[in-house]
Formats: structure tokens, sequence, C-alpha cells
């Protein structure tokens, strides 16, 4: 497990490294043009990354067996913060997700995220055989799952509170919960989801104009349309760090939710088939971690955390490739940071300590039994 702990932790350190590297590079040109600084974008970055990083390293300390006993107030003060976020954040783009408190603003959806895996994992965990139970097991799980994903959805949030009701009730089918139980409330929430993506005017666009490309073969957008022709550009082995065309402009916020159209142009196919692949072996070594910790808290939401991580950045990918509608989700530890960012590195850090705890567990057990065969 500590080589698993290992591997979590250097692979995240390397995403964010790169992350640092792909930023600065197509960040530049945006920020002279905007702040006269090519390092201004860059700056800021920096700091949140060298922050997230803190953070991991302090959660692989903190056992994370804590989490239990506080889920359930954190999740009551998610919702509340996600309900007063509805009044209180100001309206960017149609959509009012950021909170400011003066000296630093965050998206309550990204702490949700987290905190309602945490609290899913430790439900579940309390209600053992009975989640298969609808009335008295899944449907107390469902309703938290119905209650942070609805507060999201109607900010308007479409893309987070699908991929994190997607995420829930994927957790709810690993922890017990029958296949019944799972298709009814999926078909619920696509329900809900479809009908708020129609009634906000930003998301019916985007899931119009995208079905429009497919059925007349044109460009979903802007964004689209240039990360196609970044991606098409790089060729084998990319035109260098520094050297992309998209960073100049030519593809809007390239910094930010189309970051890996960028790299697929500076570090060509090769370089792009080895970020998938990063992301590739962080799910796998997730998956290793909880298939071997030993409580069910511990597994579930190692297995949570590892495949939101895949999950993200799967969709990220797809969007920049014109494979799906636009979304506005980061790829994760690369894109420009945020709240994202620090709670996935937060993420990664309990993940960490999920393997460090189970390794010192299974190496006291061992001791206690050698013990045990010298007294015999």
């Amino acid at each position: 497990m500590k080589k698993l702990a290992a591997t979590i932790f250097f692979e995240s350190t390397a995403l964010l490294l790169l992350g640092l590297v792909v930023v600065m590079s197509a960040s530049g040109a945006y920020s002279v043009f905007k702040f006269d600084s090519f390092y201004h974008l860059f700056n800021s970055h920096l700091f949140k990354v060298l922050f997230g990083f803190g953070l991991m390293v302090l959660f692989s300390f903190i056992p994370y067996e804590i989490y239990k006993e506080y889920s359930k107030p954190a999740i009551i003060l998610t919702v509340v913060v996600l309900f007063f976020t509805l009044f209180i954040a100001p309206s960017v783009k149609g959509a009012g997700r950021w909170i400011s408190l003066g000296f630093f603003t965050f998206q309550p959806a990204d702490v949700a995220k987290l905190v309602l895996m945490i609290h899913l994992a430790a439900l579940l965990e309390t209600k053992g055989n009975s989640i298969s139970d609808f009335k008295n097991g899944f449907i107390y799980l469902f309703i938290w799952v119905i209650a942070v994903c609805g507060l999201i959805l109607i900010q308007p949030n479409i893309s987070n509170a699908v991929l994190l009701a997607f995420m829930s009730i994927v957790l709810l089918y690993v922890g017990g919960a029958k296949l019944t139980h799972i298709l009814a409330s999926s078909f619920g929430c696509l329900l809900a989801a479809g009908t708020g993506a129609m009634i906000f005017a930003h998301s019916r666009e985007r899931i119009l104009t995208f079905i429009h490309s497919l059925n007349s073969g044109g460009d979903i957008n802007l964004q689209v349309k240039q990360a196609l022709l970044g991606l098409g550009s790089g060729g084998i082995f990319g035109v260098g760090i520094g050297h992309g065309q998209q960073s100049n402009l030519f593809l809007p916020e390239a910094y930010g939710d189309f970051i890996f159209a960028v790299m697929g142009e500076e570090l060509g196919f090769i370089g792009s088939v080895v970020i998938v692949s990063s992301f590739l072996a962080l799910f796998l070594a997730g998956i290793v971690i909880a298939k071997k910790t030993k409580d069910k808290f511990g597994q579930l939401l190692a297995f949570g955390i590892s495949f939101s991580i895949i999950l993200y950045a799967f969709i990220n990918i797809a969007v920049s490739a014109g494979l799906l509608p636009t979304t506005g989700l980061p790829l994760p530890f690369i894109s420009y940071g945020g709240t994202s960012l620090t709670f996935l590195c937060i993420s990664v850090g309990i993940l960490i300590n999920i393997a460090l705890s189970n390794s010192v567990d299974r190496k006291s057990n061992i001791e206690v039994v050698s013990k045990s065969n010298e007294r015999i």
C-alpha cells in the first residue's frame, strides 16, 4: 500500500507541475492583453498549486476515519451554503456559482462534491445490508443526493450537478444498492437534468448546437473548432511548449477548460497519450487501494475519489475533442486553478492517507501475529 500511496503522490505532483508549465504557455498572451503582464495568471496559478500541494501533504497525515464523525454536520452546512448561494452569489454569464469572502472566492459545488462522497460512504457503512431496502435504507441516502445536486442544478450548474449525481449513484451501487433502485433513481436524475438543461438558455443552446453539429457535420462552437485545430496541428510529437498558436488568443480562455487542446498542440499525440495514461494510472492505483482497504468507509471513499478524478478528466478531454457538448469543467490538476484544484488536492491527500493507514494497520497486525508465535 505504501507503493500505491507513493504512486498517487508522484503522479499527482507530476500532473500539477505539468499544469504549471502548460498554464504559463496557455495564459501568457491573454495575461499581456488583459493585465499587461505575461506572468499575471501564471503567478496566480502558481500560488494555488503551492497551496493545494500543501493541503495534499497535510491531509495525507490526517486519519481518514475522523471524517465519518463530522460527515453529517458537514453535509448539512454544505446544503445551507448551497441554498444561500442562490441568493448571494453574483450572476456571471447567467449563473450564480461563486461566493466572495473578500480575500478569496470559492465555488460551493466543488466543496459539495467531496463532502457528499464522504457522507454517502459513512452512511453506506452504517446502513450495511439495509441499503438494499428502498424505504429503510436507500431513500435516506438518495435524499442527500437530491438535495445537493438539486441546489447545484438550479444555480444553474448543469454539468457539475449531472456528474455529481452520476458519481453518487455509482457509489451507491458499489456500496450494495439494488440495481432496480439505481435504475429508477438514474431515470429520475436524467429527467430532472434534461428539464433543467432545456429551461436554462445557455445549457439549452450548448446541447442543441451539439446535436445540430452531429446532424449537419458543422462546428459546435468557436472554442471546440479551435480546440480541434490545435489537437490536429500537434501531430505526433507536437510543436513544442510555448510554440502553439491556440495560446495566442485563437482559443478563448485556453488556460482553463480547453487546456487539453493546448497540450495536444504543443506535446502532440504522444504527449496526449502520456497524460491520459497518467489519469488511468491514478484511477487504477486508487481502485487497488479501495480493494485492499479493510473498512467499508475507506473502501468506498477511495473508490469515490478515484472515480471522480478519472470521470472529470474523461469529460474534459471528450469536450475538447468535440465528443460531448461544452460543459465548462476543468481538467483535474492541469487547468487554471481555483476551488476545484484546492479540493482535488485535499481529496488526493485523503486517498493517500487511506493507503498509508491500511499499510500501517497491516504491518501492526503482522507484528502482533509474530509476537504471538514467539510466545507459543
